[in-house]
């Protein structure tokens, strides 16, 4: 078994980034997609916090569909990271329909 080689030094050169130090949100603001970012964020934690609800429970899709009154396909649909339209009303209803509320709190911006 031969001994394995060290890794070479390698000195980094100062990168020509015109962000560097510059925040994220900065970043996303200049490029013009802060909003559509934050929003497929904030959709990624509305879905996985009604999945864990629904399986702290015990509730499966369809059952969640039919305390909502709507179809299976409605419910993936909500269920899904990718799809940011969704309403405040049908978040209500959803989350009420596991047994919790929504609470929403509008910040000053970073």
């Amino acid at each position: 078994m031969s001994k394995p080689r060290p890794l070479p030094c390698v000195f980094f050169r100062r990168s020509k980034n015109i962000h560097h130090g510059s925040s994220f949100t900065g970043f996303l603001r200049e490029e013009g997609i802060y909003e559509e970012v934050e929003a497929g964020a904030l959709k990624k934690v509305i879905a996985a916090a009604l999945a864990k609800q629904m399986t702290v429970r015990g509730m499966t899709v369809s059952q969640l569909a039919k305390r909502l009154g709507t179809s299976r396909a409605a419910v993936n649909r909500m269920l899904d990271e990718a799809n940011t339209s969704i309403t405040l009303n049908t978040l209500s209803r959803a989350a009420s329909a596991v047994g919790c509320q929504v609470r929403l709190e509008i910040v000053p911006a970073a």
